[in-house]
C-alpha cells in the first residue's frame, strides 16, 4: 500500500538511490509509474507493505517503508534491488554504486566519484560548508534532518581532516 511521503511514519526506513544524471521529464513520468506499480505489489512473506516514494532533484529515488506493521524480509529487499537494477538497465543510469558522492554547487547537483570529490577538497573547490547528500540516512526523521547537510556534518567530513 502506497501512502503520500509526507504522511508516512517518520520512523519509516528509507533507501536512497542516487542517479549519475538527471532523469528527463519522460523518464520521470515512466519511473514514477513503475514505482507505483512495484510498491503497490511489494510484499514480505505475502503481507502487504506500507510504502511511499519520492524523486528529488530529478535524480534521487527515495523509497520509504513503514516497518511498524510489516518488516521487509530479505526476499522483499532483494526484489526492490532487482527493481532498481531494471531501472538502471532501462535508462542506462547508475543507481546502486555507493562509491559516488552528490553535492550542490549553487542550484545544481553534481555527481562525482569519491576520488574526484577528494581532489575537489584538496583544490578547495568544495568546502566543509558544501551541501552534500548523505544517502546513509536510516529513516524519514533522519532523512529530514540529515540528508542535505554541510559536508562537515555528515560522513563526508573525513575528507577535510587530512
Amino acid at each position: 500500500m502506497i501512502i503520500p511521503f509526507s504522511k508516512i511514519d517518520r520512523s519509516s526506513r528509507v533507501w536512497i538511490y542516487q542517479s549519475n544524471r538527471k532523469f528527463s521529464d519522460d523518464e520521470l513520468t515512466d519511473i514514477k509509474q513503475s514505482l507505483t506499480v512495484f510498491l503497490s505489489d511489494w510484499t514480505a512473506h505475502g503481507a502487504q507493505l506500507q510504502t511511499s516514494f519520492q524523486i528529488k532533484y530529478n535524480r534521487f529515488i527515495i523509497i520509504a517503508l513503514n516497518e511498524s506493521s510489516n518488516e521487509a524480509s530479505g526476499c522483499s529487499i532483494d526484489k526492490c534491488v532487482h527493481f532498481i537494477q531494471e531501472i538502471e538497465s532501462k535508462y542506462n543510469v547508475i543507481l546502486l554504486d555507493k562509491m559516488n558522492i552528490s553535492f550542490k554547487q549553487g542550484e545544481f547537483v553534481t555527481y562525482k566519484s569519491i576520488n574526484e570529490f577528494k581532489d575537489l577538497v584538496k583544490n578547495k573547490s568544495v568546502s566543509k560548508n558544501t551541501i552534500v547528500f548523505n544517502n546513509l540516512v536510516l529513516d524519514i526523521d533522519d532523512f529530514i534532518k540529515n540528508w542535505e547537510v554541510p559536508a562537515e556534518k555528515s560522513w563526508h567530513a573525513r575528507f577535510f581532516n587530512g
